[in-house]
């Protein structure tokens, strides 16, 4: 069996199972979130995605941190704890987070881009940091329950699915294909999770 298919099929598994947990706002997602970009990484380095390839680091750092967070928000809300402060929920992004998200965006975008085209033999540079820098942004507002990080995943897979077609990884494709639809109805559900609170 070829080695892509063999990190396409495992990350398919992984990716799907990371979905559903995601959708359903279940704290695994971040143990399946550590387990995952080992397999992507392998896969995106062979394939010459290298920001693709060096953001499953950053994966890794944000899922062991949005699990302390998620994990404390938990705590906080059992009132048999001594924590305090109130826990978070599923909520819109504020305004004010706005601006500073779009600017992270921007300084992530155009820094990955420069060491891509810099120090490495890319092909899409500017396709592979525009996606690795949305998805910065989207894993940081999961991290903080916000509802439009949906919409910014939308936006990164709907773009991946292209940049993969191209780098002729297709099931890779495919699973982001099936990230665009649960990221549309993850959204819808989680903003209907926002009015029933």
């Amino acid at each position: 069996m070829d080695w892509k298919l063999i990190l396409q099929l495992a990350g398919i598994a992984l990716g799907v199972l990371y979905l559903w947990l995601e959708y359903r706002a279940d704290i695994r997602l971040w143990v399946v979130g550590l387990i995952m970009p080992v397999v992507h990484g392998v896969l995106y380095y062979r394939s010459g995605l290298y920001a693709d390839c060096s953001m499953q680091v950053y994966y890794v750092l944000a899922g062991l941190y949005g699990w302390a967070v998620w994990q404390r928000s938990r705590r906080q809300k059992n009132p048999t704890t001594r924590t305090t402060g109130t826990a978070f929920a599923i909520a819109h992004t504020p305004l004010r987070q706005v601006p500073l998200l779009v600017g992270a965006y921007a300084l992530a975008h155009v820094g990955i881009y420069w060491v891509l085209v810099r120090f490495t033999n890319s092909t899409v540079p500017f396709w592979d940091s525009f996606t690795t820098a949305l998805s910065v942004v989207a894993m940081w507002m999961l991290s903080r329950k916000y509802a439009e990080q949906w919409l910014v995943w939308l936006v990164a897979d709907l773009t991946t699915i292209g940049l993969y077609c191209y780098k002729e990884i297709p099931f890779t494709a495919g699973l982001y294909l099936l990230y665009s639809a649960l990221a549309v109805a993850g959204y819808l559900r989680w903003n209907r999770q926002i009015r029933n609170a």
